[in-house]
């Protein structure tokens, strides 16, 4: 009858399926659900390369998990200390509190060159201005000779750097040699007399300082990490063919933070000083990435065009007011099990939204939030519930089964219609006995829509910076 609920029909088929098995039955299933082998949710102790669909491309780099096994192919040093899951969400709560810090408010900087001292180049940095580090890492080369050097990716942040000798005050462990200006013949300093130190205020968010006619930069994310350093050029190179001079970079001499081994960070943001920007004239400001299902196998970052694939769709892109770096995105709805939820169109339209490669999960307004995870428990019954995981609340155990069947999950962005998640991109998984449903709710449905990593994961996601908008096309890398 017509009054008969989704949830109720669902259970109606399930059961008619398990009667009938029909091959029908099977086919409408795959529509709506996906089957995943339980040991696939955990990552692998060895590497698995993907062919991505960015191998081909001349501008096209290795992505890997900073934490994964993939992430020590070609780094030398001491072994990083790997932070829990707990650790990770704890992280990633502090990135969302800093974005919705950063987008509600203008705090004024407190950092200016009256407050340098020459002797180690330190620089106040205001706490929170930008969002922190991300999970996933690319390798460039810096310098001439070329250094090679993995930096953490951000689509968040704007200012590329990277520790740098003598460390004047602290550089954190990495795991490959720190790069030293002096062994290159291509490096130099920015005077910080010049219009370029003066870009610093909005890539960073502070003052720029001044030691020895030297400009100087301070940044400070979130999880009160931070780089202070000289703003120097240098020559940059991406990959065999594709190499910049000039390019403008942090030179850190005091780093402190959470970059799990990383020499710094690669900024992705629509700033000035980004990369997308410095790189425009060649790239026309289009770059994508793939990030993969696993923290064991691999991705690519890849700058410009290319051989795009034909399947992207896309959504436009805009501008935040108050945080202008970030990629806006518009969301008008969720799908689970094959059906559209009734979420009123006000939920996602009283909030700004963004794609952040550095969230690992995806923040949703609590009205959201609420009819997605109901709609995601009733057809998971059958399966014995576990602990919540840090902010994650709807667990389950899986450790007694072979394989699952779950919902598939899917979003409606404004001009590309439904993009269905991969199989990946639903389940976060600390263990089989705690796999957790990887959405969480904000406090408020004013807070910021936040489109994080995790629901990204295989898909090609295609920034045209240029022309505004951003697309996604699935199983580009496994």
């Amino acid at each position: 009858m017509a009054t008969t609920s989704h949830q109720y029909g669902l259970r109606l088929f399930v059961l008619s399926c398990a009667l009938v098995g029909s091959v029908l039955c099977k086919d409408l299933q795959a529509d709506t659900h996906h089957t995943i082998e339980v040991s696939s949710l955990l990552p692998s102790a060895s590497c698995k390369h993907s062919a991505t669909k960015g191998d081909a491309k001349t501008s096209s780099l290795k992505v890997v998990h900073k934490f994964g096994s993939c992430a020590s192919l070609g780094w030398s040093g001491p072994s990083i200390k790997q932070p829990t899951h707990a650790d990770i969400l704890r992280e990633d709560q502090s990135r969302v509190n800093s974005i919705n810090s950063r987008l509600t408010s203008k705090a004024a900087s407190v950092a200016g060159p009256n407050r340098v001292r020459q002797s180690d180049a330190s620089i106040p940095a205001r706490s929170g201005i930008t969002v922190g580090t991300g999970n996933y890492v690319a390798t460039v080369g810096l310098g001439t000779p070329k250094r090679e050097l993995s930096l953490i990716f951000d689509t968040g942040s704007d200012l590329t750097w990277t520790q740098c000798r003598p460390c004047a005050k602290y550089c954190y462990q990495q795991k490959e040699p720190i790069f030293n200006p002096t062994a290159s013949t291509s490096y130099g300093n920015i005077s910080c007399t010049s219009s370029a130190c003066s870009q610093l205020s909005s890539a960073t968010g502070n003052k720029p300082g001044c030691s020895s006619s030297a400009c100087v930069y301070g940044i400070q994310y979130g999880d009160k990490s931070y780089s202070i350093g000289f703003f120097a050029k240098e020559k940059l190179t991406l990959t065999s063919t594709d190499a910049f001079d000039n390019f403008m970079f942090g030179c850190g001499q005091d780093n402190r933070g959470l970059f799990g081994g990383a020499a710094g960070l690669l900024g992705l943001g629509r700033d000035k000083l980004s990369i997308v920007e410095q790189t425009a004239t060649k790239y026309g400001r289009y770059f994508s990435y793939c990030l993969p299902s696993s923290p064991s196998s691999t991705g690519h970052l890849t700058f410009g065009k290319g051989t795009s694939a034909a399947t992207l769709k896309f959504t436009p892109l805009s501008t935040i007011s108050e945080g202008a770096s970030f990629y806006g995105i518009t969301i008008q709805g969720i799908s689970v099990g094959g059906k559209k939820l009734s979420i009123p169109a006000s939920t996602f339209s009283n909030a700004p939204g963004i794609i952040d490669s550095g969230t690992v999960i995806t923040r949703l307004p609590p009205t959201a939030y609420a009819a997605l995870k109901k709609a995601f428990m009733e057809p998971m019954t059958k399966y014995p519930t576990a602990p919540p995981l840090s902010i994650l609340d709807t667990c389950y155990n899986f450790s007694t089964y072979s394989s699952v069947s779950i919902p598939k999950v899917g979003f409606y962005f404004s001009g590309a219609g439904e993009v269905d998640l991969d199989s990946n991109g639903i389940m976060y998984a600390a263990s089989t006995s705690q796999v957790c449903l990887a959405f969480a709710a904000n406090s408020d449905d004013t807070d910021v829509l936040i489109y994080g990593n995790v629901q990204q994961q295989t898909f090609e996601v295609a920034y045209d910076v240029g022309a505004m908008k951003l697309g996604f096309a699935p199983n580009a890398c496994a």
